[in-house]
């Protein structure tokens, strides 16, 4: 190498000049739209070239390898398949709100399939391409060298479509990208009409008439933040649905059918990731997943198990699937060449401006061919006003440019009229052709004079403009496909994603809770020696049972009076009823040294309700509800007790209602709720219950047609009847309520239940029993009962809860 030719330089100047020439030429001329069309240039080009080769919506189609081989011949010699690659997006009628291309044959699927080779598939402009292409050849837009210098191709199509909007476009280009949402033709030629009216119309005025994206896909837009963002802004996110409808299936089944999908989902990956969390058991209650789809549209069915809760799977499919994801909108678009950041009002602007550009670049066309054809229909009426000497001077004319010079030298013609005049045949002599020819001259003249008016008034060119979108509108608009909910989604909470279920729930002396399906313990008759609840270690028994929906608050009373509160799904759910469970402290921090003695289920907490609180000593206390709607994790202070006294009971109450308190040695009183004052969260009770050496072991709330269950330690129970129990006033000894002794033992529970449902008793060593309520017998208050648990020596009843079934 001759050292006279090597020229040193600063590579670090030359690696960023060279990468500023690379990133404009990506930005500029592939990866980001022009504003005005719509279009990238490979896009702008695969439609010029189809135009160019007669591809009319109506004319025959043609094999797609002779349209790409025009394309990469003339315009983009960068290869066959991104022209190919474009060409069949602009036919896929999932990917293109308003398709531009038209194709035949195999141009892919929804379902990600890839199209046929180029050489199989055929295709032609569809109609409302031809919109995009309308005047071109009147010197509507400007036209640049091609690659190689040989031929011209326009910098942007005239576009009478607002393409930008209605087809969208993405794209990433160096350092930036774009993604802008298709819309409904119709929407945007109403708003393009208003901003012609109203210049200074607002963004919210714009958006009450474009409603939000249109996606070719269908699907549901939720909430009008992200599109508000994006209209304002130029960025933000929109969140898309799938449509999807329960249904009864052959056989009385329950479905989920899936008819439109968010923009830009694979289908066949959907139900292949559905198919997957379904047998990984991440998504429970699903038993099949098939396609239906057909020629007709879309159709995914979803079996759901008998037991499964349509909602939540749901849920939870919108969660771990594709049938919710967000479209984030970034409209990047070449303005002026150069890229920016443009707001909806900007976008319909931009499209007006330049339409108005085309519009007057036309008229001006037309004009200037109005007036050389008024010019050459002057020469003509000359010569037929004066035909015998035009005929005598041509005759006597030795050659056409001596004809032509009399001609003009005569008449006073120009040399165009005089040429004119020459080449005309004979037989526009005729009388019938001379009054075409002043006919035609007086509809010129009257162009001329509409083109000149045009041109002096912009106004009527903007009012063009909007009788184009009117016209748009009427020949190719269509009803909105995507749905648009104005309310917001927020994040799914994990109880979105949890189905309701009955669930037992038990609570050990030493602090170990479980949950378990209520199926799981099996119906049995009086007497019946049970089945295991759970495994007793050393000296740990269960004494908490209850019921509870699995999106039930679980509140934990401890003896001290404090309180805290769990979900009841947050509670690990056991598959055998010989487990162990999980220690509460794991869960909740609970003092080690405190002692949960309640354990109550609420689905909600209304402000008309109460919680009644009742203490070992007898005292009670009345608290509103929605005073523990939120419990810090931490706890709460749910009664302030006195001399070591702790708490025993609680139940939620309203003031019309009448509650009972049963103690351990049989003595009940029975009480009006509305005599009780409504006292704080931390405040200590009044005296319900006047006891002497007893202590109070169950609470109830009276209802119509109920009965005061007592059960004593050794497993004999009764119901009886709440009208044997007469009102008091708080405070006093009540009446006998069970008349304990040795055989029957204390009372160790006292509830109010109806003679519907069942009663699930346990043991301290662990044991349950399922009995119908109806099978209890109902005595007075001086009854002791029968025998309604078998049990060991060493064995005793520690709770019962009743389940109303």
């Amino acid at each position: 190498m001759e050292a006279s030719i090597v020229k040193p330089i600063d590579i670090e100047k030359e690696m960023k000049s060279s990468y500023l020439d690379y990133a404009m030429s990506v930005i500029v001329s592939r990866a980001l739209p022009d504003a005005r069309d719509g279009l990238k240039p490979v896009q702008r080009r695969v439609l010029f070239a189809m135009d160019g080769l007669g591809l009319r919506y109506n004319s025959p189609y043609k094999k797609s390898a002779r349209i790409v081989g025009e394309v990469m011949g003339k315009y983009h010699p960068h290869g066959d398949a991104p022209i190919y690659e474009s060409m069949v997006r602009m036919a896929q009628d999932f990917s293109l709100r308003y398709t531009l291309v038209a194709g035949q044959g195999n141009f892919g699927s929804i379902d990600n399939d890839p199209p046929a080779a180029m050489r199989y598939t055929e295709a032609r402009l569809s109609h409302i391409a031809e919109e995009m292409l309308v005047d071109i050849e009147k010197n509507t837009v400007d036209l640049a060298q091609n690659f190689d210098g040989s031929l011209q191709e326009p910098s942007v199509l005239p576009a009478r479509i607002p393409n930008l909007l209605v087809n969208g476009s993405s794209g990433i280009a160096v350092g930036m990208t774009t993604n802008i949402p298709p819309h409904n033709l119709g929407e945007i030629c109403d708003a393009i009409a208003y901003l012609i009216d109203n210049p200074e119309a607002t963004a919210e005025e714009l958006m009450e008439l474009v409603k939000g994206p249109d996606f070719p896909t269908a699907g549901i837009i939720w909430g009008k933040g992200g599109i508000d963002n994006a209209y304002t802004t130029g960025q933000g996110k929109i969140v898309l649905r799938a449509k999807a409808d329960e249904l009864l299936g052959k056989g009385g089944k329950r479905q989920i059918v899936v008819t439109e999908l968010p923009y830009q989902v694979n289908k066949a990956a959907l139900i292949e990731r559905i198919a997957e969390l379904a047998r990984a058991k991440r998504i429970s209650g699903i038993t099949e997943v098939r396609d239906e789809s057909d020629r007709e549209g879309m159709r995914i069915v979803i079996e759901l198990r008998k037991e499964a809760q349509a909602q939540q799977v749901l849920n939870n499919l919108y969660k771990y699937t594709a049938m919710q994801s967000a479209f984030h909108i970034n409209m990047v678009a070449l303005l002026d060449g150069q890229p920016k950041v443009i707001t909806l009002k900007q976008a319909l602007t931009s499209y007006i401006d330049f339409r108005f550009q085309v519009i007057t670049r036309r008229s001006r066309f037309e004009l200037d061919k109005a007036k050389d054809r008024a010019h050459i229909l002057e020469g003509f009426k000359i010569a037929l006003d004066n035909l015998d000497q035009v005929i005598k001077i041509i005759r006597q004319s030795q050659t056409v440019e001596v004809a032509r010079a009399e001609l003009m030298a005569a008449l006073a013609l120009s040399q165009v009229q005089a040429q004119t005049i020459l080449d005309m045949p004979l037989r526009r002599l005729t009388r019938l052709e001379q009054g075409k020819i002043t006919e035609e001259y007086a509809a010129v003249i009257k162009n001329i004079s509409y083109l000149e008016d045009l041109l002096a008034n912009p106004r009527k060119v903007f009012s063009l403009i909007a009788q184009d979108a009117e016209e748009l509108k009427s020949k190719y608009g269509d009803p909105r496909r995507t749905v648009v909910k104005t309310e917001e989604i927020e994040e799914f909470r994990t109880e979105d994603l949890i189905p309701h279920e009955t669930m037992v729930v038990t609570f050990t002396n030493n602090g170990f809770i479980k949950r378990i399906p209520a199926s799981t313990y099996r119906l049995q008759r009086r007497g019946g020696k049970g089945v295991t609840g759970m495994v007793t270690r050393g000296d740990d028994t269960v004494n908490h049972i209850l019921v509870a929906d699995t999106h039930d608050s679980l509140l934990f009373f401890t003896s001290t009076g404090k309180v805290y509160c769990l979900k009841c799904y947050e509670v690990p759910q056991d598959s055998s009823r010989m487990s162990k469970g999980i220690a509460v402290v794991n869960l909740l921090p609970i003092d080690l040294r405190d002692e949960v003695t309640v354990l109550l289920a609420l689905a909600s907490f209304p402000a008309d309700k109460f919680l009644l609180m009742a203490t070992r000593a007898g005292a009670i206390k009345k608290t509103r509800l929605s005073e523990f709607a939120s419990i810090r994790r931490n706890g709460l202070i749910a009664m302030g007790l006195r001399n070591e006294d702790k708490l025993v009971s609680v139940g939620m109450v309203a003031d019309e209602d009448e509650v009972i308190l049963v103690s351990q040695n049989g003595q009940a009183i029975r009480f009006q709720v509305k005599n009780l004052r409504t006292a704080s969260r931390t405040s200590g009770g009044v005296r319900g219950i006047r006891l002497l050496d007893d202590y109070v072991v169950g609470m109830g709330i009276i209802v119509p047609d109920a009965y005061v269950l007592t059960v004593t330690e050794k497993g004999f129970g009764k119901l009886t009847p709440t009208r044997n129990y007469p009102v008091h006033n708080r405070g006093g000894k009540g009446v006998r309520a069970y008349r304990v002794n040795p055989t029957t033992g204390n009372l160790a529970v006292s509830k109010l239940v109806s003679r519907q449902g069942s009663l699930v008793m346990l043991s301290a060593n662990g044991h349950v029993v399922n009995i119908p309520v109806e099978q209890i017998s109902i005595q007075g208050r001086g009854g002791r009962g029968a025998k309604l648990m078998g049990l060991a020596e060493d064995d005793s009843v520690v709770s019962a809860t009743w389940i109303l079934q």
